[in-house]
């Protein structure tokens, strides 16, 4: 009898399960210059680095259903919370549309930062490395590492979780650290 009864119970759990799944929203990223945030409006406009405009919406409802993963949050300050107009960030957003919905934003510090946009030549997992040749013909190489953001058409993830097929585009924002170029943001989410 007990067992009977203990399987709607775990249908229920299961069906529960499934359905929050379903709610959660992909998170995505991008980087650019904030321009203007807006506290009456709950608003930023944001230059992305690629050259368009954005508005977002600040995420105002905690129970908002969103995922961002741990080493991302890390280096991230909720949207609520965010108030450096000029500042070279990552947006973390919810949707395609405008306006989209900021979640939070990761400061890229004072640079210099390097923007290099070519075709993955290597990505070497042991190594942390990604090789990229650009347009021009030159080979730029970048350090990824578990603080690299990376967005892929299946949203943001932390730059060990990226796995990049060889001439796949990418556009890389980079600074430069004990002589070597560190991947900050990797963008392979753009049409080619």
């Amino acid at each position: 009898m007990k067992s009977i009864l203990r399987m709607p119970l775990l249908a229920g759990c299961l069906l529960l399960a499934s359905h929050a799944l379903l709610a959660q929203e992909v998170v995505h990223a991008l980087t650019g210059t904030v321009d203007t945030i807006d506290p009456a409006n709950k608003t930023f406009t944001i230059t992305a680095d690629d050259g368009s405009g954005s508005t977002f919406d600040q995420l105002t409802s905690a129970h908002k259903s969103a995922w961002l993963e741990k080493a991302l949050r890390n280096g991230a300050v909720a949207a609520a919370g965010f108030n450096q107009t000029g500042t070279h960030v990552i947006v973390y957003f919810l949707g395609w549309g405008e306006p989209r919905t900021a979640i939070a934003f990761q400061t890229l510090g004072a640079g210099p930062l390097t923007k290099s946009t070519g075709t993955v030549v290597k990505f070497d997992k042991g190594d942390h490395t990604l090789s990229i040749k650009e347009l021009s013909g030159t080979i730029d190489s970048f350090k990824v590492a578990s603080d690299t953001v990376a967005e892929t058409g299946t949203g943001a993830v932390e730059g060990l979780k990226f796995d990049p097929s060889k001439g796949q585009r990418v556009r890389v924002t980079a600074t430069q650290i004990n002589g070597s170029e560190k991947a900050l943001f990797i963008n392979a989410s753009f049409a080619n």
